[in-house]
């Protein structure tokens, strides 16, 4: 199996060429084999849409209410890019508000 870490920008089989930003932390990747995305979409940021650029100049929106978890045995993941550590932070503060108590 690849290495997957929280950050990667990757694209999946069966997604017509859609890219994925991994979310989970990496402690929960090593611990199931499992990962939490978001998808990247064509978007004005707002609330709960957060725009990045990775490394690579990879850019988009991560559509934090759309998160989905991937099991990379059962689909074929490749990654493309990665976020830098500050686009990580801004999406997992958007994250942890979406699923925080009120």
């Amino acid at each position: 199996m690849k290495k997957f870490e929280q950050g990667d920008i990757i694209k999946m089989n069966g997604f017509s060429g859609k890219l994925f930003v991994i979310v989970s932390k990496n402690a929960y990747i090593k611990a199931t084999g499992m990962f939490h995305v978001c998808p990247l979409i064509n978007s004005t940021p707002d609330t709960t849409h957060i725009a990045i650029s990775g490394k690579k100049n990879t850019t988009g929106v991560v559509a934090c209410e759309h998160v989905k978890i991937i099991d990379p045995d059962q689909r074929i993941c490749n990654h493309v890019d990665q976020l830098p550590y500050s686009d990580i932070m801004e999406v997992s503060d958007v994250l942890q508000g979406i699923f925080e108590y009120d």
